[in-house]
């Protein structure tokens, strides 16, 4: 069986990832500063969470004052996938990785780390694994410190107009999903439509936002996943 373990492997495997996120890591640090938050609060949040949806939810419930749970609540609900990719690449991880490398690469597994992981063939050990997340996290925090620092010097009219480009990115990765999947386009649009009716519902507009969204995405992803439910190879293929 093949055993992947090369540092220098995993830093050659990180770079496009890192090049790709500090783009949207910036774009998140004009965000977050225009919100409120100091350029260290900013650059913290991304040094410890690594996770966009996260990050950008998180920001705007800290912003207004809103509780921890609230704030808790949100980040279990949009980074739980996480648990579900760690437990597949603790698969993949060559059995002398100790447990407090397991943490560390716990840490550091984003979609994208994730995803070029699982991709090698064979076990991979913590030397790879470490090698693969140092780039990006160097990206991802870097381009938070550029944008909050320039969220401060930029003119507030190019401040605002970079800012929504993390939202940009967001609708980048839905659209084409959604163009392909008709169950993933209605679900998108319920929980839009969930989405403004606790904006503009009188007896709902005073729901927090960060349970909103919470509300939103639970409800509309129950809906289509007994409404729509995605079909398995085996189901597909005993369809076919």
């Amino acid at each position: 069986m093949t055993y992947i373990n090369s540092f220098r492997t995993g830093l050659k495997e990180g770079l496009p990832i890192c090049m790709g996120y500090f783009s949207v890591s910036f774009a998140f640090g004009i965000f977050a500063v225009e919100s409120g938050l100091t350029v260290w609060q900013t650059v913290l949040i991304s040094l410890f969470n690594l996770t966009s949806a996260g990050q950008l939810a998180g920001v705007p419930i800290i912003a207004s004052g809103g509780s921890f749970v609230e704030l808790a609540l949100s980040q279990l609900v949009i980074n739980s996938r996480y648990s579900l990719m760690s437990v597949a690449l603790g698969q993949k991880l060559s059995r002398e990785v100790t447990l407090p490398e397991k943490l560390f690469i716990a840490y550091g597994n984003t979609d994208e780390i994730f995803a070029v992981s699982v991709s090698n063939e064979g076990e991979i050990g913590t030397r790879y694994m470490a090698g693969l997340i140092l780039l990006p996290v160097l990206g991802w925090t870097g381009g938070t410190l550029a944008g909050a620092v320039a969220g401060n010097i930029l003119p507030a009219i190019v401040a605002s107009a970079l800012g929504i480009a993390i939202y940009g990115m967001f609708i980048a990765i839905v659209v084409p999903i959604a163009k392909k999947e008709k169950a993933t386009a209605l679900c998108v649009a319920t929980a839009i439509l969930f989405s403004l009716a606790f904006k503009y519902v009188p007896f709902l507009s005073f729901v927090p936002s960060g349970f909103t969204i919470i509300i939103s995405a639970v409800i509309a992803s129950v809906i289509f996943a007994i409404a729509a439910p995605i079909k398995t190879d085996e189901e597909e293929q005993s369809n076919g």
